[in-house]
């Protein structure tokens, strides 16, 4: 077992390592820099140090936009599960506390009635004045206890309930958080497979359109080789983007993984969703890309599209199947294009596959 000794010389170890690469990068020595090395020097995040490796093999050093990128991508997301921790641990303790002085006031009332069953006996034999005012006296005496006890207990009760309150909001949004790619901001693959399962069930039950688009970033693993994972990242942010300005209403998009995104269109026949897919291919190819580091241009990025319509007798699975198959027809057939289930290059596709 590591003694407080040994913890001590081990974390410092990581802190010269940390520092030492701030002054050798010739960084700001500001906490969130600090965290990347410190986290990069303990070696416990894989993906970072491979990334950080990575840049550092190709350029010789890291930027401070290339360091912001870092955090926001590997870090920030990593803290939700401590967070909830966190709010878990504060929910046990205020319950904990409660649920204490309530025992509290369950004895005092048990006190409070055996008090009175006491002094019921005590009336029934009484005799004299003054037995008669001593009964009277000790009753008021444990009333006045039991009304501040009830007292204490409402004011307890009305702070745990803002403390609840307040608690249940942050978990509310560390849910949320939960729920979304740190890298493009739209929902992860879990939000995604938790929507498109209500949106495809309410479709179905309604008999309401509804339409999937499935998006692929074309040569993505070329802009990873060629400009490293940091603009790789870039790319994957500009595609995001181009989505989150395309949405609207209960439009749903997301990071289905890795360079894969999906739009779920609610509401929208084929025609138009084939409009919305192919004006974001557009949008995407409009922009051009630059790092951000030197300012250098790299080109344009492009995307395909797959699009497929809910039929009756789909479930989720199917839905997402023929949207994929569509994707791969475009990505087949030159890239850079929208197919949707009444092309001939999807036709040709299940044509073939059948064969």
């Amino acid at each position: 077992m590591v003694n407080a000794l040994d913890e001590h010389e081990r974390t410092m170890g990581f802190a010269d390592i940390a520092l030492s690469q701030i002054k050798a990068l010739r960084h700001s020595a500001t906490p969130r820099n600090y965290e990347i090395w410190y986290v990069y020097a303990t070696g416990y995040n894989a993906a970072l140090n491979e990334i950080i490796n990575e840049t550092l093999s190709r350029t010789g050093g890291l930027s401070q936009s290339e360091l912001d990128q870092l955090y926001e991508s590997y870090l920030t997301h990593l803290k939700t599960s401590d967070r909830i921790d966190k709010v878990g641990a504060r929910v046990v303790g205020e319950i904990d506390d409660l649920m204490a002085m309530i025992t509290d006031a369950l004895g005092r009332t048990a006190s409070y009635d055996a008090s009175l069953a006491g002094a019921d006996q005590q009336l029934a034999t009484a005799t004299s004045r003054e037995q008669f005012v001593d009964i009277i006296e000790a009753l008021a005496h444990s009333t006045r206890q039991m009304r501040e006890t009830n007292r204490t207990l409402e004011e307890r009760l009305t702070l745990s309930k803002d403390e609840i309150s307040g608690l249940q909001h942050s978990l509310e949004v560390i849910r949320a958080e939960s729920l979304t790619d740190p890298l493009t901001g739209l929902g992860n693959r879990k939000y995604f497979d938790r929507m498109i399962e209500t949106t495809v069930q309410t479709g179905l039950a309604t008999s309401q359109p509804l339409s999937l688009l499935m998006f692929d970033i074309d040569h993505f693993k070329s802009f990873n080789d060629s400009y490293g994972h940091l603009t790789g990242d870039q790319v994957l942010r500009l595609v995001g983007q181009s989505l989150k300005n395309a949405i609207k209403g209960q439009d749903i998009a997301a990071r289905y993984g890795g360079e894969e995104f999906a739009v779920v269109l609610p509401n929208t026949p084929l025609r138009q969703a084939l409009t919305v897919a192919d004006q974001i291919r557009r949008v995407v190819t409009a922009r051009e890309l630059k790092k951000k580091s030197t300012g250098e241009i790299l080109g344009r990025v492009t995307i395909s599209v797959g699009v497929s319509m809910l039929r009756t007798g789909d479930d989720t699975d199917t839905l997402i199947e023929r949207a994929d198959a569509c994707l791969y027809a475009a990505k087949r057939n030159g890239r850079n294009r929208v197919v949707c289930e009444s092309d001939p290059e999807y036709t040709a596709q299940t044509r073939g596959q059948v064969a």
